[in-house]
């Protein structure tokens, strides 16, 4: 499995998985809501000269088949930045096969490299599939409400 960092010639792949990643989400009952992201949008947002956020990609014999959309934030308290996953979707026929733990190894080591305290995300209690994984790579649930968990995980 590799993985490998987003370029602008990736706008409709991205967004092709932001599309799938809603639709597993509203599959779930955790959106019901219209996506309002475009192409033209995520140039502009992800590969302006200060990109707001970044996309991974998990591919298997060069196809992708998982990505990671996350973006730093910073405590001026601790003094150090943090990571916040904001998306994570492997393809259905390619679940339990090593791409979304290919993902997550890399932003571990991307967090690392960052001197970050922690990465931070949130899933739907609903995705029990999900809360699994997290919990085998170690994260914590670290607060509840409603149908949304808080995970955190120190590489």
């Amino acid at each position: 499995m590799l993985v490998r960092t987003a370029t602008p010639n990736d706008v409709s792949l991205i967004f092709s998985f932001i599309q799938k990643k809603a639709e597993f989400d509203s599959n779930i009952g955790a959106f019901s809501s219209v996506l309002r992201v475009s192409e033209e949008k995520i140039r502009k947002t992800l590969f302006s000269t200060i990109p707001f956020a970044y996309v991974l990609f998990a591919e298997t014999l060069g196809h992708p088949v998982g990505f990671a959309l996350y973006g730093f934030r910073y405590s001026s308290f601790s003094d150090q930045p943090s990571i916040w996953l904001d998306d994570l979707y492997v393809d259905e026929e390619m679940r339990s096969r090593g791409a979304g733990a290919a993902l997550m190894h890399y932003l571990a080591q991307i967090a690392k490299k960052n001197d970050c305290t922690h990465l931070a995300w949130t899933a739907d209690t609903r995705n029990i599939r999900a809360l699994s994984f997290y919990r085998r790579l170690g994260a914590e649930i670290s607060e509840q409400k409603g149908y949304r968990c808080f995970l955190t995980w120190i590489p």
